[in-house]
């Protein structure tokens, strides 16, 4: 199975970015990975949806995630951008519809629109937005993944629901080409409602945390539902996601860590590895790895922290990860 590879970069959320003190070092810090990757093996960069940092929020940067991604699109020429994933709570679906349109232009077809339900409580209620129950979330999210789908698809969509209606809506362009939907990635493993609307409107899946025995869970399920709903289960793109920080192998974690984990706060060994990543050799992440791949998993998106610092990370990944799975 061929496999493809993201890599996230660091926009302040994972607290990443909190070793370099002027705000716009710190954007060009993040655009310098985009672009470093743009040169390599490389199939996608990512970002957070997020607005205050984890695990607690703290007064650090965290970059918006749509002004990242045009951003991101036009400093890079070859890599797709993706969100994993934009929340519905913090934007009207028809919204999320027109700047994923634009953006897939600035991007010359690019862009791989990230959407999930949410989560992060304190993060919403801060904003304003509130804090429905989860029911609703998930209620008003069915309604989003739809309105959505209409406004790439139809010239005048309509959709009256419990929680949002759109009356005609002129999308255009709806995407960089005429004919072409922008891929819809959506993130979440619920089993009811998140994998039914991947089998129905997602062009792509992200499930499991990396973890093969959920993936695999999941993907069963999805695939139920794919053939429910008529879909072939086959042209839907089922990625999962790691945290890792790589290390040559025979390498001592603790020492080969300590530069990362000053830039992160001067953690602990421990710390760092139950909180931001484990440091594993590249053999080892190639293993965890090729268990998601015999799950059922054909694209791994890797957060890898410290890139805003050294890029040697990154680059031993490709290296010694990608390059056994070309």
């Amino acid at each position: 199975m061929t496999v493809r590879f993201g890599v996230f970069v660091p926009q302040g959320w994972r607290m990443d970015l909190t070793a370099i003190a002027d705000p716009v070092a710190q954007f060009e810090a993040m655009t310098n990975v985009a672009k470093e990757a743009d040169k390599g093996p490389w199939d996608s960069v990512w970002v957070y949806d997020h607005f205050h940092t984890v695990p607690e929020p703290t007064i650090n940067t965290t970059f918006e995630s749509w002004t990242i991604s045009a951003t991101l699109a036009r400093d890079t020429t070859r890599v797709n951008v993706g969100q994993m994933v934009n929340c519905n709570g913090y934007r009207q679906p028809s919204l999320f519809a027109k700047i994923a349109s634009t953006v897939d232009v600035a991007s010359h077809g690019r862009l791989y629109a990230g959407f999930g339900a949410g989560w992060y409580e304190h993060e919403w209620r801060a904003y304003g937005y509130g804090f429905p129950e989860t029911k609703e979330r998930m209620a008003r999210f069915r309604e989003a993944v739809q309105i959505i789908h209409k406004m790439w698809t139809e010239d005048y969509p309509t959709f009256d629901g419990k929680h949002y209606s759109i009356d005609g809506p002129i999308n255009e362009p709806k995407s960089a080409k005429p004919g072409r939907k922008v891929p819809l990635w959506i993130g979440g493993g619920g089993e009811k409602v998140t994998l039914r609307l991947v089998a129905q409107y997602g062009d792509a899946c992200n499930v499991g945390g990396g973890d093969p025995t959920v993936v695999k869970q999941k993907l069963d399920i999805l695939r139920a539902h794919c053939e429910r709903e008529g879909r072939n289960y086959g042209e839907i793109v089922k990625s999962t996601s790691f945290a890792v920080f790589p290390i040559a192998n025979g390498a001592d974690p603790v020492k080969a860590t300590a530069s990362v984990r000053q830039a992160h706060g001067d953690l602990d060994y421990k710390t760092f590895e139950n909180r931001v990543a484990p440091a594993q050799t590249t053999d080892q992440i190639g293993e965890r790895i090729q268990t998601a791949v015999d799950a059922g998993i054909d694209y791994a998106i890797n957060y890898i922290p410290g890139l805003a610092y050294d890029l040697d990370p990154m680059h031993l990944f490709e290296e010694e990860v990608i390059a056994r799975f070309d």
